[in-house]
Formats: structure tokens, sequence, C-alpha cells
């Protein structure tokens, strides 16, 4: 269950939101666009976020962009 201690993981990286346009789920109301959002678990598909919310949330990368 490594899930529940994700939020005191280390951050492996950080992304830029650049999009909250979901085709098929509502992500606006707990993504920014243009916001830093530090990166605490990463799938092929999804990266898991502290979200607006301050719980960590599980999203598309193709919202993301990532920062140096």
């Amino acid at each position: 269950m490594i899930h529940t201690k994700w939020q005191q993981l280390k951050t492996i990286k950080k992304l830029k939101c650049v999009h909250t346009n979901a085709k098929k789920y509502i992500v606006n109301n707990k993504l920014t666009e243009g916001k830093i959002y530090d990166v605490k678990n990463e799938t092929d598909e999804f990266y898991f976020i502290v979200d607006n919310s301050g719980k960590i949330g599980g999203y598309y990368k193709e919202y993301f962009e990532e920062i140096n």
C-alpha cells in the first residue's frame, strides 16, 4: 500500500500544467493552467501529483510539460 505514503515521499520532478481541457473528466477544479506541481509517482500513462486540493491525484500526462 505504497499509495498511502505518497504524500511524504520525496518529489521526483516538477511539472507545469499546460491545459485543463479534459475530454472525459473534470480537472479544472483540481488543476490550474500555468501552475507548477510536484510529482510524487509516475506510471506510463499518469502522473501522481499534489493537486490544488492538497491531496495526491492521478492525471493523464497530456496535461503537463516537464520543467528543468
